[in-house]
């Protein structure tokens, strides 16, 4: 299950969606989650279903590879899911036990559990389909207007896109621990909820000493390389926004405050 994460992958391509700015795909991304979260309707979500569609489509990402990243939330989603409507007050369609099940608690159910889905596979969009190199200097590209108030956008930039890198490479060393430890003749799928969390404690220790082995030869290997921020540094290949790049910006402006607005419809 944990090697189902697709979260910081990359997935190689010469797409259309591959070739697009990456300054462009992190405005579209955070248009799609600000869109997510003034829907208030059922009906916008089918505009939203048929830009992730398009985009996956456009992409040549695997439908398959989206939907195995959602395998390992879904129990976060369906705990979102029960709690919404077991907690949410309102007009009692029917009771179980202790427990009623309300009109309003299961529409903001169904609602939290379709913003869950759709936020987890459009933002697995930018990682799947922009390389980190690309995605450092895209966030930093748009932080640098901050570095005036004091804001280091290049290592905030750096940071945030090593984190997301070494998200797989994390999950694959416990993984590797897992089926170790399973050798051994550890149990980690037997047993109730507490007793699967307890048996996952002896992974921590490995897996916490593993990261911090692989941080301290990441910050020799930068040492070694003479690194030293980003001042004065220059670039391979520079960002340069194209007339197809606008155009998308202009067209996904459009299209996500068209679904903003059917709030106040």
């Amino acid at each position: 299950m944990i090697k189902d994460i697709t979260i910081g992958q990359y997935f190689p391509g010469d797409t259309f969606i591959h070739r697009l700015d990456p300054r462009i795909k992190i405005i579209i991304t955070a248009l799609f989650i600000t869109s997510l979260f003034f829907i208030n309707k059922f009906y916008p979500y089918l505009f939203i279903i048929g830009f992730i569609v398009l985009a996956v489509n456009m992409s040549k990402v695997p439908f398959k590879y989206i939907l195995k990243g959602l395998r390992p939330l879904m129990v976060l989603i369906l705990i979102t899911f029960f709690i919404n409507i077991f907690m949410t007050k309102g007009e009692v369609l029917f009771e179980l036990g202790p427990l009623a099940v309300t009109k309003e608690g299961l529409r903001q159910a169904v609602f939290m559990a379709l913003r869950l889905i759709f936020l987890i596979t459009g933002t697995s969009l930018l990682t799947l389909t922009t390389s980190p190199i690309s995605l450092t200097d895209g966030i930093e590209k748009l932080l640098s207007p901050f570095k005036k108030v004091g804001l280091p956008a290049h290592e905030l930039a750096m940071m945030m896109t090593i984190a997301l890198r070494f998200i797989p490479t994390l999950l694959e060393e416990t993984d590797k621990i897992m089926k170790a430890q399973m050798a051994r003749g550890a149990d980690f799928e037997s047993g109730n909820i507490i007793r699967r969390a307890k048996n996952l404690v002896p992974l921590l220790v490995p897996l916490f000493i593993n990261a911090f082995r692989r941080a301290d030869e990441l910050a020799i290997a930068m040492e070694a390389r003479c690194y030293r921020g980003g001042d004065n540094r220059t670039r391979l290949n520079e960002l340069v926004l194209s007339r197809r790049d606008v155009a998308t910006l202009i067209v996904m402006i459009i299209f996500f405050s068209l679904v903003i607005m059917t709030r106040f419809i």
